[in-house]
């Protein structure tokens, strides 16, 4: 089959390689149909190639048709339509049972002491072949994948394997108020999807703030309060408070994580990290504070005291500083991590029916072939051609 392997930093291909094949008795193997690039995989393309080896396969936002299934699988035959979360989670152990399926204890990656594997995302995730392929072997293939029915485009599913859940769950963790105030940092697919579904959970006032005009523009579009930081500069804070009563935002969404602009010194460390030995560099990534923490340090300053701060995107350091005492003193609530896929699918699948309130049919700003996933890539990781989203078809 053809698949989309890491080769080194900025150095992604797609080659032929071996088919997927049942392992387990309750393996499915995927055709993939439509797969998506998130802006997650872009943490592999620059950073974090110390925990991959060249050939590992990439993606974990796919969706298809079930080609083959295990002798022990009842709960999907050949032909089934199915969208596979990023998770791998088992559905039966106690983390699955908490709804917690990124904590899944079957999976976890106990070696790195993280939580549950996932598809396409380096050593400290299981490494587990990704889904930006023909093909794809999914474990679990009673409890994982996600049944959709025939008939509407790929584009109206393919966002429940993470987009959805992880834009839904950054939402619900920011707990905002009926009628209340959110301020969403990053305007790329998350953070986008993230003022959609705060808007249609009740939120009074949404205000996106980004860099790049396109993804501004779209934001406006929807009724969104796009505030351009090039514009707004220092007085970012000044801005946001005019358009929440003096005080700052109920919530606060970091929807940026490790690469947001910011710290030269942050900057440089990860850098630094792809020029060292995978060893040493893993080393470092593991037991250093590697991270650009400028979105994260900006949405503790915006928010009101007594509020709360929702961060989605991904960071990587293990003893990055935070001002606590800043946090403290504003009595701060702090929640985080990768998003529970199958947790928020019956939230968000009524929302996937004809009236599309969450626009997913448009959604996505590029469809291209697999073959040009590399080009993408370096669109995506560069903010060119207005590119917001992106979903292959393999």
């Amino acid at each position: 089959m053809r698949a989309l392997t890491w080769q080194g930093k900025r150095d992604v291909r797609v080659d032929t390689v071996p088919d997927p094949v049942i392992r387990d008795d309750d393996d499915v193997i995927v055709r993939i149909t439509t797969t998506g690039l998130c802006g997650s995989d872009l943490h592999l393309y620059e950073v974090l190639g110390a925990f991959l080896d060249p050939g590992d396969i990439l993606g974990h936002e796919p969706m298809g048709v079930v080609e083959e299934a295990g002798p022990e699988v009842t709960a999907l035959r050949p032909g089934d339509r199915v969208v596979i979360p990023f998770n791998v989670s088992c559905g039966s152990c106690f983390m699955c049972d908490q709804g917690l399926q990124s904590q899944c204890e079957t999976t976890q990656v106990r070696e790195h002491g993280n939580g549950a594997s996932l598809f396409g995302y380096t050593k400290l995730y299981g490494q587990v072949p990704g889904g930006q392929a023909q093909y794809l072997r999914v474990p679990f293939g009673n409890s994982l994948p996600i049944a959709v029915p025939d008939g509407p485009p790929d584009d109206r599913f393919v966002y429940l394997s993470d987009v959805l859940p992880t834009a839904w769950q950054a939402v619900a963790y920011a707990a905002v108020p009926p009628g209340g105030s959110v301020a969403v940092l990053g305007l790329g697919p998350i953070g986008d999807m993230s003022c959609r579904i705060a808007a249609h959970r009740g939120a009074g006032t949404v205000i996106g703030v980004d860099l790049v005009p396109e993804r501004l523009e779209r934001a406006r579009r929807r009724g969104v309060h796009a505030l351009d930081l090039k514009d707004c500069g220092d007085d970012l804070s000044d801005a946001v408070r005019s358009l929440t009563g003096g005080r700052g935002p109920d919530a606060v969404i970091d929807a940026v994580g490790m690469e947001a602009h910011g710290s030269r010194v942050a900057a440089a460390a990860q850098g630094l990290t792809t020029l060292l030995p995978d060893a040493l560099a893993a080393a470092m990534m593991k037991r250093a504070g590697v991270d650009r923490l400028a979105a994260l340090h900006t949405a503790i300053d915006l928010v009101r005291r007594g509020g709360t701060v929702s961060v989605s995107g991904v960071y990587g350091g293990a003893v990055d500083p935070l001002p606590l005492l800043t946090m403290f003193d504003k009595q701060l609530q702090l929640r985080m991590g990768q998003a529970n896929v199958l947790r928020w699918v019956d939230d968000i699948l009524p929302l996937l029916g004809d009236g599309d309130p969450l626009g997913v049919d448009e959604f996505a700003t590029h469809r291209l072939p697999l073959e040009q996933a590399p080009d993408a890539y370096a669109m995506f990781q560069k903010k060119r051609d207005g590119v917001v989203k992106v979903l292959f078809a393999p």
